[in-house]
């Protein structure tokens, strides 16, 4: 595993268990929130972000965590090794509420620009039905995408302790 792309809905755990991985096996991470967000939770420029991210594939070795659904086709093209977070909404939701509650008030290091602090307001509220339709809208469209590439070793994880026995189990090192 050199390339790798951690995928699934908000709130799984995406970005804990690729900073774990990025620890054990020592390779960079890359957060697609750094992208693609700017100041006060605005979109980065398409085309932009897109020329930041093909830079940042160019190198030999990288884990890049989260969706960004338009740029997940090229990112199979360039990796080797697919993690998917494929949970219920439920679980989701659970896991995006406590995130919130964690970094109340402040700006995750995961989320680019400035001004991007964790609260609850109307477009948390949106965030959060958002998180309860991932998979109604994406669900069938990723495995369209990642079924459709060859050599990509795939691991999906349906639970938190699949991901965590991932991380523990360390077979993968080898």
């Amino acid at each position: 595993m050199k390339k790798i792309i951690v995928i699934g809905g908000n709130g799984s755990g995406k970005t804990t268990f690729a900073r774990q991985l990025s620890k054990q096996l020592d390779i960079p991470l890359i957060f697609i929130d750094k992208i693609y967000w700017t100041d006060n939770w605005t979109r980065a420029d398409e085309d932009t972000a897109n020329a930041v991210l093909k830079s940042e594939m160019q190198k030999d070795k990288w884990i890049i965590d989260g969706n960004h659904t338009s740029s997940i086709p090229e990112r199979l093209k360039e990796c080797d090794t697919v993690f998917y977070f494929d949970f219920s909404a439920f679980d989701c939701l659970i896991g995006s509420i406590v995130r919130v509650i964690k970094n109340y008030g402040i700006q995750r290091d995961d989320v680019g620009g400035k001004n991007n602090i964790e609260k609850f307001d109307k477009s948390k509220i949106d965030f959060f039905k958002s998180v309860l339709k991932f998979n109604k809208l994406n669900r069938a469209q990723y495995y369209q995408m990642i079924n459709a590439v060859e050599n990509v070793n795939f691991i999906i994880f349906r639970k938190r302790k699949q991901a965590n026995d991932y991380l523990k189990n360390k077979k993968y090192l080898k």
